[in-house]
């Protein structure tokens, strides 16, 4: 059986490689090697993968963490599942040029919820209390 922490990883994933394969072809419509060359597309496109890459990440590490400590899937999956929706609208929400705000807002809600609730589930983990 898979574990909880490395099916949400694995759906994390293609979100994360979509994330950064819009870059490519940015880069090379803006000739631009290095940065953004104040490019708008290009700034949201780079943004949008490393915000992806600052959060997505930490997160995942506190579902293990979790996990390894015993945390039940009750737990863990309903966090995984809010963790990708909310990178989702959050990455939905930053690459688009007439940004709507609200997506950004609500995926970034949504990811400082999972944040905080994975840290205490690891908590408790540490403490013992879900064995």
């Amino acid at each position: 059986m898979m574990s909880a922490t490395a099916l949400w990883a694995a759906l994390h994933a293609p979100l994360f490689l979509w994330l950064s394969m819009r870059i490519v072809p940015l880069r090379h419509a803006a000739r631009v090697t290095l940065g953004t060359g104040g490019d708008a597309a290009l700034e949201r496109a780079v943004r949008a993968q490393a915000n992806f890459a600052e959060y997505a990440p930490f997160a995942l590490l506190l579902l293990a963490l979790s996990e390894a400590g015993g945390a039940p899937g009750w737990v863990l999956h309903p966090l995984g599942a809010v963790l990708l929706a909310g990178r989702g609208v959050h990455a939905w929400g930053i690459t688009r040029l007439a940004e709507d705000i609200r997506l950004r807002a609500a995926g970034m809600i949504a990811t400082f919820a999972v944040i905080a609730l994975a840290a205490v589930a690891a908590l408790v983990a540490s403490a013992g209390g879900w064995r």
